[in-house]
């Protein structure tokens, strides 16, 4: 059995040949197989509410009064966020709030301290 490489996006070892190209059946990702891709992982950069790139890590600040869906908490103005995470998706960072818990929030509202 010939073993091929895994995938550059998701690091999944399921990857198949499909003609002359490799696919990924976990996050769908095509590539040729001579194509070296040295970074797929973050290839889009997340931005603030004023522009600045953010990175894993990173401490964020709240810049509008958020609604926690299925609650009637709130968090507030001002509110800083250590530690953050970036994930991929609509909401693009992982958290966790003190006094509200584990999060995910859009990038657009919040500013880099």
């Amino acid at each position: 059995m010939s073993e091929l490489p895994a995938c550059p996006k998701c690091q999944s070892a399921y990857t198949y040949p499909d003609g002359d190209r490799l696919a990924c059946p976990e996050c769908g990702f095509e590539w040729h197989p001579d194509t070296v891709t040295t970074d797929t992982q973050n290839s889009v950069e997340i931005l603030d509410a004023n522009g600045n790139a953010l990175q894993d890590g990173d401490t964020v600040t709240v810049v509008k009064d958020l609604k926690v869906k299925g609650s009637s908490l709130v968090v507030k103005v001002g509110t800083k966020v250590k530690n953050i995470r970036l994930v991929e998706g609509d909401h693009n960072i992982d958290c966790k709030i003190t006094g509200v818990g584990a999060m995910k929030l859009k990038s657009q509202f919040v500013k880099k301290i």
